[in-house]
């Protein structure tokens, strides 16, 4: 999806389209109705990145914003730098994950074999959509019958552009590839609104010029080395012998890096994933103290197991491992975990575990981040009410 949080906020305010727009931060960023004094016309007022002081970081920005140097991932105090008009909006979890629900089923109305990646990404295989399309004719040419495949996979990705845009008012980006690792690199070529297709024949002319980092899987440090051995480009790699990269990398990331470079990607599409841990944390606007915030922190405790619990229930999973994650003001970070007799799901058998946690943590210093975690998840198979209300979902 494109700047998939900013764009579900536009559609929330087509006002702001055309504008720069961050979101992030806390809920003290949400928009106010007010009376314009010269016309009396109610409009909505929205906060600015300027003068913004705080500890916030851009969740996402639209592509106006990003043209001015706003990036996801950023501080808000130096996105406020390069943008300080940009109208900042807090996040809405709740919205975004409507609208992921959404444009999933539309997709899967037309391909079903989908792997989720996410709120805004999945993986979707073709494979059946195109066979169960192309004509059957044993006498066809074999490069007649390979750009026929491409031609009818292009058809059915222009269809899933226009079922998700239809179902959601949103636009998506899709890369078309023979493999997921070409595929994602593909779709982040032409956004927004992209379609991109990279056929194996055409990967290397498409794909030789680009930096390596644009390869998901090499990080900024592996890059920096890339670049001090002077390999800078996605061809230059492909052409590094592999025992060469086995030997700079070792052998699993040197072979991963020789195969990658060349677009060879064996991984499937997987369409059924179990989650590890379902968890919820938040960083503060400002560090908070044990004891002389110990109402502020209470609350935020007590709201972050409620969310663990509205996702266990989503999800419909149970857990038997509860765990707590605190990151002090010295950006030391400590996790603390308590294993249950019995899996729960309720918000309560979760504010008491790991309150049991917290108590096991010196919190002489003041605390930067907080975060609830549960683990060692069951999935909830019996939907009887009985079994709901014993697990507390």
């Amino acid at each position: 999806m494109d700047a998939f949080y900013a764009s579900v906020e536009l559609l929330r305010y087509p006002e702001l389209r055309g504008r720069p727009v961050v979101i992030g931060g806390g809920q003290a960023h949400q928009p106010r109705w007010a009376t314009d004094p010269a016309t009396g016309e109610r409009r909505r007022q929205f906060a600015t990145l300027r003068g913004y002081a705080g500890r916030g970081v851009a969740t996402t920005a639209t592509y106006e914003a990003r043209a001015l140097g706003v990036n996801s991932a950023m501080g808000l105090m130096k996105a406020a730098a390069r943008a300080p008009d940009a109208v900042l909006l807090p996040v809405d979890f709740d919205e975004y994950r409507k609208y992921s629900r959404l444009f999933k089923a539309a997709v899967r109305a037309i391909a079903p074999r989908v792997e989720d990646r996410g709120i805004d990404e999945i993986y979707i295989d073709l494979t059946d959509v195109v066979a169960g399309r192309l004509p059957i004719d044993e006498d066809t040419d074999p490069d007649d019958a390979e750009r026929n495949i491409w031609w009818c996979a292009r058809e059915v990705a222009s269809e899933l552009k226009l079922a998700v845009r239809a179902a959601t008012g949103l636009s998506c980006s899709v890369g078309l590839a023979a493999n997921k690792l070409t595929a994602k690199l593909a779709s982040e070529l032409d956004k927004p609104d992209g379609l991109t297709i990279v056929a194996p024949s055409g990967y290397a002319a498409r794909m030789a010029p680009l930096a390596v980092r644009r390869l998901n899987g090499v990080g900024p440090k592996s890059a920096a080395k890339l670049a001090r051995l002077g390999i800078a480009t996605i061809g230059e790699l492909a052409q590094a012998d592999r025992g060469w990269l086995a030997q700079q990398f070792g052998p699993s990331y040197g072979t991963w890096l020789a195969d990658a470079a060349r677009g060879i990607d064996e991984r499937p599409v997987v369409t059924e994933s179990e989650p590890k841990s379902i968890s919820r944390e938040t960083t503060f606007e400002r560090d908070l103290h044990a004891m002389r915030d110990k109402a502020q922190l209470s609350r935020i405790f007590t709201a972050l197991c409620e969310q663990v619990a509205a996702d266990l229930l989503r999800k419909r999973y149970a857990g038997r491992t509860i765990g707590i994650k605190l990151r002090f003001e010295d950006f030391v970070t400590v996790t603390r975990d308590r294993t249950l007799a019995q899996a729960v799901a309720d918000a309560g058998s979760i504010r008491r575990a790991a309150g049991e946690c917290l108590k096991r943590v010196d919190l002489a210093r003041r605390i930067r981040l907080l975060g609830v975690r549960v683990g060692s998840l069951e999935p909830v198979v019996d939907g009887s009410e009985a079994t709901l209300l014993e697990r507390g979902i």
